[in-house]
Parts: structure tokens; C-alpha cells; sequence
């Protein structure tokens, strides 16, 4: 019998997934604007009628790697001004906070392979709210909190359908679906449910005239020709079945421009159900969009089943064997969590930790944009663009794009953002080694860096810049795998680090303004943490030196210094490496000590903290003096090498010793590299002992960083007295706002001025155990601040990953924190025990904030879950 873990060796059941997005409409691909408004050229609402130039969206959708063909889920409750075909959620302009999804949904499970697949959709009876969502959220202001779908009281009375969406693979092309619709409510209620099959469009942009088709000749069976595809037949259970057709074309009647030959268009169905459009359709039974009418009646308390199967086989009796394999499958996986939770005896931090994963494995995307293509058009689509004026991503002509990555999140963020990924693959190691290289490997590859170096950011500015964590993720991968799989995987770890060659100049080329081992970078992913925009070009050649620009980069020197080791232990050409890497770090250690007129550079002696300096023209240096997470990153660059290692490595070994006796000024910044810690271990970090109690003062004093929910992006002492700060005649404040932004700066939909962030704190945890691994119980800290408590670092390590677990962990009452005192969510016994992993969580009450469904870099959560491996930093 195959297991899990022996499909996961055969990259077929790989093929199809839930590559489908949640939302493509709104995104800069889809943007054939003049003026680059890509919210305001593409709408939900006009998504129901316009054929996709790249890729689909849909509901719990599923499709091949290449995206081909499709099958998501459409419902209707008869109420409804249109079809449920897509996630409804307000733009960037529409949202108080920026775009938001307004629906409640939850993944629950997932495999790596997708073998086996379940979620939930949370449909109201009722009319859906969409005015309301769109008027309300519009009316709030950026101080107010978002008008949820919760806030509009569909929900009372449990006045809604809970849709579970299971889906199990027979074999790695053929799909067994199972759609359970249960009225919550008490009362009898209509629900329209239509499984639906489409063809991505590629017939229509003037590269080739094929067109596959969808077509029916009796009921219960819906029949697939396409070229390349093995998919014969979409069945349903139910043998009296009727399937309805159009195309997925575009309306020309409702998108402008739209030139086609169809007849039925992409809204057919739609337009059928809702408007009684009878010639919507196609009479004839064909189409390249179709879907089977279920039309139902469901009781009170009423549970009814549909079953469906997507397979590539001509059959009788295509169920014959459907409800054996669907239990088969469930056990499967439940056999794998098993296994991978077999340490973790809590039945509280298993449901948490198996939704992360299952938010982690949904949230993979069919991701496609060939930026040549779409800056020039097509043949039969033209792109007007105003290339003397504003127009993105022109210096990435080169990135050709059509995989399957892992997303922020497929509503919220429907495209791969870099420095996201990276954090992405360390829980995505722990379920799928394989999958998690892969995805590191990927953005590495040439049509995805820059000739120059450069990785892409996001498509909203692929030549924005986030911090450099992409060497970190890949040698903790690489540990992973290692440990999990009983072997090294160098080439893998040889591969990335050769195209990291290239990020790492073009960093010191492009990101070090004068040559001196300080580096910029601008936002460097933390949108609005300063007081102005870090991207800000100051007037007479001013410019800012940003503590954590020039703290990432120490710790990217010292992550490829640590993989130049490992790959010389294999090869010893790689010493010449490491010791390069140790040359730099030791430069950008001396940087930040002395920048212009102040002796201790990005250090303030006074306050004990690190902070971003506005470098003047006249090379004098004024401190920002704002205490916000910048300041804690220097932590981060820290590395513990063993004795052992280095006995290995002679040539590292000589050079490093020659360096360090013939530079003493170098050397007095290598913390205590001179004394061994137990077991012969040699700690670097930017940070000396000294030093590093100041600033850890300030991060675990309650007053400032330390939250009940983790650490906070920025002090809690400008709650009270905010930051001012003037430049170039304008004047500047920073408060401390717990929750949603209240500045619109880029985009206003985060906010890094006091929420908890996962990544950062996840960094904190790690760094944290690895200090501690050096020092063990030499050095302890008053923890919290004030409390008389002296504890050790890694003491502080544990209580601080226990604190981020208490978010989504019910308390004593029973409420989960994220929930932010809801109820309904809180205490429904339908909704209590689901979760929701957001962007980011209130630095005071740790609510849930931002995109909803983030479980991209909120699934570390998984990893903090999960018991360590030894006593080493995992």
C-alpha cells in the first residue's frame, strides 16, 4: 500500500493541486491600464463577465500545474444578486485599511502531495451584504476598525450553510470530490450548488487558434477534450444530473474593448441562474466553461452530500469505489500528522499546528506573467502603455513565470513575494523538504533574479527590496532535510549559494550608497516603520544608514560564510569563500561602529539601542532616535562555530587566526571569538556582551517591546508621546497604533508601528537559542524587565514562542485571542475550534490583523510548535 511519503518521491502527484487563486482580478498582471491602476482596471464585479489574460480564480480550486483546465465550486442562495463563484473582498481604495477579503473560510486539511484536501465555507442564508461591506467600510475612517462580514450579523441565529470541500486523489490525475452542505439554521433553505470545469484562456490572445471543449451527452457526465490533457470526464453521483455550458470568453457587453467571435460568454451561467437569461447558455451542450445544476432544498439541521469524480478513465460505475479510497485517504493523512506530531502530546498545539500546515499547503498557486508579453501586449490584446510616464516592472523584461509557489495568501496577496517565501519554507520543510528547495531554488533561477543580482520583490515593484533572508531559509532547509532525510543534500545547498554570489554583490554594488559597509535598502519589507518613507530621495544628497539595511546584510555575511563552510567540508575551494564572507562581516561590524561625525555609528551609547541615521551632505550624521524593531535586528547577525568544524577547515581556520591577531581593531568586534563556550563553541555577533543586555533590557521590558502576544514592532512608549522628527521643512510623528495602520503609506494596509509580526519574532526566538547555546546559563537577563526574575536565554526563547502560541491557544475563559473577543467565533460550536492565521496581531490584545488567511510566514507558528530537535538553535 502507498503511503503518503512514497507519493511524495513521485513528482506526478505533484501535478494538480489547489493551484487555483482566490482572487486574480485586482492584480497588476491582469492590468492593461494606461495609468497602472490595476484596482481600478479589473473589479470583483466585473470578474464574473472577463475572460483572465494569466491565470483563474475560483473557490476551493483545483487544476494542473500548468493551469489548462480547472474545477472549482460556485453556490447561489437564491437571494444573491450574482453567483458565489469567487472570494468577495473590497480594493486597496474600497478598504479602510486597504483590500480585504469579506468572507469567512477555513482550511482544515492537506497533504503535500494533495492526496487528500478539506475546507470549509461559511455561506449565509441571506442575502450576502455586499453593499453594506462596500458602504460601511468606505464610510470608516483609517482610526477605525474594519466592518467585517461578522459585524453585519449574516451569522445570528447560525443563519448560514457550512460547505465542507473535500477532495481525494484515486491516483495522482484523478480526483475524488465530496461537497457536504449543512443548514445550521432553523430553517428550510435553497442552495444552488454547481461544480464547475473551465479552460484557462489561451485561444484568445493571438498565439494559436485551439480551443479544447467541455461537452455533455447525457446527465450526470460532463466530458473533457483537450490536447494534452489525460482528463476524459467530470462525473456526478447522481446519474440524473444536468450540466449547463457557456465560454470562457469575455462579455463585450460589460468589459470594454472586448473583441470576440463567442456567443456565450464567461457570465453565461451566471446570467442564466440570477437573470432567468435563458439564452445565456448554449443549447447545444458545449462549451469551454460548464457546470452541473444542483438545485436543493435543505432541512434544518439538514446535512445533504454531493459527490463528484475528475478522472481520466471512461467508466460504468465511476463510485464504484469512491467512499473506500475517501477513507483510505483520510487515514493516510491522518497517519502522516501522526508521525510528524508524534512528539507534540497537546491536542490544542495539534489543531493549531495542522491548520497551519493546511493554510500553508492550500495557499500554493498556479503563478503566470511573462512581464515582456505584458508590458508590449499580445496580437490580439493591446497594452497602452505610457512608458515616458509611470509604468511597473519595465527593468524585468526577463522574468518568464509559470509555476507553482507558495503564496502570502491567495486572496490578499495573489503573487509571490521574496522575502515572504523565505519564511515559508522553513514550516514547508518540516511536511515537504522537497517542495520547500524547490521553491528556494526557484526564485534563484534565471528567469526569476536579475542579470544584476537583484531578486524580484513582488509584481506591484519587482526592483523593491526586502531584506536578505533568502541564504538564511536555505541552510535552515537544508538542516531540516538533512535531519528528516538522514543525508546532506549539497547539491541543493551548492546551487542556491551560487546564484546568492550574485545577490550578495549586487547588494554591496547598489545598496552601500558610498562604498562604506552601510546599507539602505528603503522599506526592506516593513512598509510604514519609519517616520517617513524610507524610499524618500532627501534634497542636497542627504541620505538615510538604516540599522537594520546594514544588520541584514551582517547576518546575510555570516549565513554565507556558514554555508561556505558546510560546502567546504564537501569541496575545499569553498574555504576561500568562508573566508571572504568573514572578511565582510568584520567590515560591516567596523561600519556600523564609526559613520561620519558619531564615534559609536548606528549604536547610541545614551540610550543603549541601535537606531537609522540620516547621513547629511556634510558629513555630519543625525540619529533617528525612534525605538522600533530596526533596532533589534542587529541581533540577528549571530553565529555559533564549533571547535570541531573549524579542526576541519585549516585553511578557514589559518587565515581567520591571522586576521584577527594582525587587525586587533577587527577583531574586538567578533564577540568572544577568542573564548571557547562550552564544548569548544565560538560565537560571532555584531552584538557584545555588554551591548546585547542593553538592547534584550529594552525588548522584554513590558512598558516597551514585550506583549502578552509577543514582541512588538515598535515601543509602547510613544502611545503617550509620540516621535517627531523633522526634515526638508516637513515634520514627522510616529505613535504607537496596536492595531491598523492609520497612515496610508504604501498602501495602508499594514502596519508595522506596533502589531506583533511573525517573522520578526520567529528571527527573535532563533537568535535568542543560539546565544544561548553559547553562553547557556553564563548569561541571564532580568526577565520581563522590573520583575526580579533572572532567567537564562533560552528560558526567554520558550516563554516568548509560548506567548505567540497564546494568540491562537484558547485561554481560560476560551477565548482565542486572534479572535478579538468575538463571540461567535470564540464560543459558536461551529466556529470555535477553527483558526485563522493572520498577517499580524495586535501588540496589545493580540487580535488578528491584515490579510486573514496569511498562513504563509504565520505558519512559523508550526515550527515553534514543534519540539527541537536536540539542544542546538533549530
Amino acid at each position: 500500500m502507498m503511503t503518503e511519503k512514497d507519493r511524495m518521491r513521485d513528482e506526478n502527484w505533484r501535478t494538480w493541486g489547489p493551484y487555483v487563486s482566490n482572487r486574480q482580478w485586482g492584480t497588476v498582471r491582469e492590468d492593461y491600464s494606461a495609468t497602472g491602476n490595476a484596482w481600478g482596471f479589473t473589479t470583483y464585479r466585473e470578474a464574473c463577465s472577463r475572460a483572465y489574460r494569466w491565470s483563474e480564480d475560483g473557490i476551493a480550486g483545483i487544476c494542473d500545474s500548468k493551469q489548462r483546465i480547472c474545477f472549482g465550486l460556485s453556490f447561489w442562495n437564491r437571494k444573491d444578486k450574482m453567483l458565489k463563484e469567487r472570494f468577495f473582498g473590497l480594493s486597496n481604495h474600497e478598504g479602510n485599511h486597504g483590500e480585504d477579503v469579506k468572507e469567512m473560510y477555513y482550511y482544515l486539511d492537506n497533504t503535500p502531495t494533495h492526496s487528500y484536501m478539506k475546507m470549509v465555507y461559511k455561506y449565509p442564508i441571506t442575502e450576502f451584504p455586499y453593499d453594506d461591506l462596500i458602504a460601511e467600510n468606505g464610510r470608516r475612517t483609517k482610526d477605525e476598525p474594519e466592518y467585517e462580514l461578522v459585524d453585519t450579523q449574516v451569522f445570528a441565529n447560525d443563519n448560514y450553510f457550512d460547505i465542507f470541500i473535500e477532495y481525494a486523489k484515486i491516483n495522482h490525475d484523478d480526483f475524488l470530490i465530496r461537497v457536504t452542505v449543512v443548514n445550521r439554521s432553523k430553517e428550510k433553505a435553497p442552495i444552488v450548488v454547481l461544480p464547475t470545469v473551465w479552460f484557462r484562456n489561451n485561444w484568445t490572445w493571438g498565439y494559436g487558434s485551439y480551443k479544447p471543449q467541455l461537452k455533455s451527452e447525457q446527465h450526470g457526465i460532463i466530458e473533457i477534450n483537450h490536447e494534452s490533457l489525460p482528463l476524459k470526464k467530470l462525473y456526478a453521483r447522481n446519474p440524473k444530473t444536468k450540466a449547463v455550458f457557456c465560454d470562457n470568453e469575455s462579455n463585450p457587453n460589460i468589459v470594454a474593448g472586448t473583441k470576440n467571435s463567442a456567443h456565450f460568454f464567461k457570465d453565461g451561467i451566471n446570467n442564466f441562474l440570477v437573470n432567468g437569461d435563458d439564452t445565456a447558455i448554449n443549447p447545444e451542450g458545449f462549451g469551454t466553461k460548464a457546470s452541473f445544476l444542483i438545485e436543493e432544498e435543505v432541512e434544518a439541521g439538514e446535512t445533504k452530500i454531493f459527490d463528484f469524480r475528475l478522472s481520466p478513465h471512461d467508466m460504468e460505475n465511476a463510485f464504484f469505489d469512491f467512499d473506500e479510497v475517501f477513507s483510505l485517504r483520510k487515514q493516510e493523512t491522518a497517519d502522516f500528522y501522526g508521525e510528524i506530531q508524534s512528539e507534540i502530546k497537546n491536542e490544542e498545539e495539534r489543531n493549531v499546528q495542522r491548520q497551519a500546515f493546511a493554510g500553508l499547503l492550500w495557499n500554493k498557486q498556479f503563478y503566470h506573467y511573462n512581464v515582456s508579453k505584458w508590458l508590449n501586449g499580445d496580437p490580439n490584446l493591446e497594452a497602452p502603455r505610457q512608458f515616458d510616464h509611470f509604468v511597473r516592472n519595465t527593468e524585468w523584461e526577463h522574468m518568464q513565470n509559470k509555476d507553482i509557489i507558495s503564496m502570502p495568501d491567495k486572496w490578499e496577496y495573489p503573487w509571490f513575494a521574496t522575502w515572504d517565501l523565505a519564511f515559508h519554507c522553513v514550516p514547508f520543510a518540516i511536511l515537504d523538504s522537497t517542495f520547500a528547495k524547490s521553491q528556494l531554488k526557484l526564485l534563484t533561477k534565471e528567469w526569476y533574479i536579475h542579470p544584476n543580482g537583484q531578486l524580484p520583490a513582488y509584481e506591484w515593484d519587482f526592483s523593491d527590496v526586502n531584506p536578505p533572508v533568502h541564504a538564511w531559509s536555505t541552510f535552515r532547509v537544508f538542516k531540516i532535510d538533512e535531519h528528516t532525510n538522514g543525508k546532506p543534500d549539497i547539491p541543493f545547498l551548492e546551487s542556491v549559494f551560487q546564484k546568492l554570489l550574485l545577490n550578495f554583490t549586487w547588494w554591496v554594488n547598489r545598496k552601500d550608497k558610498n562604498g562604506n559597509n552601510v546599507f539602505g535598502g528603503g522599506f526592506l519589507g516593513l512598509d510604514n516603520i519609519g517616520a517617513f518613507d524610507r524610499n524618500m530621495e532627501f534634497k542636497n544628497g542627504d541620505h538615510l544608514e538604516q540599522a537594520d539595511g546594514t544588520s541584514w546584510m551582517a547576518m546575510f555575511a555570516l549565513n554565507m560564510m556558514r554555508i561556505s563552510m558546510e560546502l567546504a567540508l564537501y569541496n575545499p575551494i569553498y574555504e576561500d569563500m568562508a573566508i571572504k564572507f568573514f572578511e565582510h562581516y568584520l567590515y560591516i561590524a567596523e561600519a556600523m561602529e564609526n559613520i561620519g561625525q558619531l564615534k559609536n555609528g548606528l549604536w547610541n551609547e545614551e540610550d543603549g539601542f541601535f537606531y537609522d541615521l540620516l547621513q547629511l551632505n556634510n558629513g555630519d550624521s543625525i540619529p533617528l532616535k525612534l525605538r522600533s524593531i530596526v533596532g533589534l535586528i542587529p541581533l540577528f547577525a549571530v553565529e555559533i562555530v564549533e571547535h570541531d568544524l573549524l579542526e576541519k577547515l585549516p585553511n578557514f581556520r589559518e587565515r581567520m587566526e591571522w586576521i584577527l591577531k594582525n587587525k586587533p581593531k577587527l577583531a574586538d568586534l567578533v564577540s568572544h571569538w577568542e573564548v571557547e563556550g562550552k564544548g569548544g563553541k565560538h560565537l560571532m555577533s555584531i552584538l557584545r556582551k555588554t551591548r546585547l543586555k542593553r538592547v534584550l533590557s529594552r525588548m522584554v521590558d513590558e512598558k516597551e517591546f514585550l506583549s502578552d502576544y509577543g514582541i512588538r514592532s515598535l515601543s509602547k512608549v510613544y502611545e503617550e508621546n509620540p516621535f517627531t522628527f523633522s526634515v526638508d521643512g516637513k515634520q514627522f510623528n510616529v505613535k504607537y497604533t496596536p492595531a491598523e495602520s492609520d497612515s496610508s503609506m504604501f498602501g495602508g494596509n499594514s502596519n508595522w508601528r506596533g502589531p506583533i509580526w511573525f517573522p520578526i519574532n520567529f528571527l527573535i526566538v532563533e537568535s535568542l537559542q543560539r546565544f544561548h547555546y553559547y553562553y547557556e546559563d553564563n548569561f541571564q537577563i532580568e526577565y520581563p524587565a522590573n520583575s526580579n526574575e533572572m532567567r537564562n536565554l533560552d528560558f526567554v526563547a520558550n516563554d516568548l514562542s509560548k506567548r505567540l502560541y497564546s494568540i491562537f491557544s484558547k485561554d481560560e475563559h476560551g477565548n482565542r485571542p486572534f479572535n478579538g473577543g468575538n463571540d461567535l467565533l470564540n464560543h459558536n460550536e461551529f466556529f470555535k475550534n477553527y483558526i485563522m492565521f493572520h498577517e499580524y496581531f495586535n501588540g496589545d490584545t493580540g487580535e488578528g490583523i491584515g490579510a486573514s488567511h496569511q498562513t504563509g510566514w504565520t505558519a512559523t507558528i508550526a515550527k515553534l510548535i514543534q519540539p527541537r530537535m536536540g539542544s542546538r538553535p533549530q
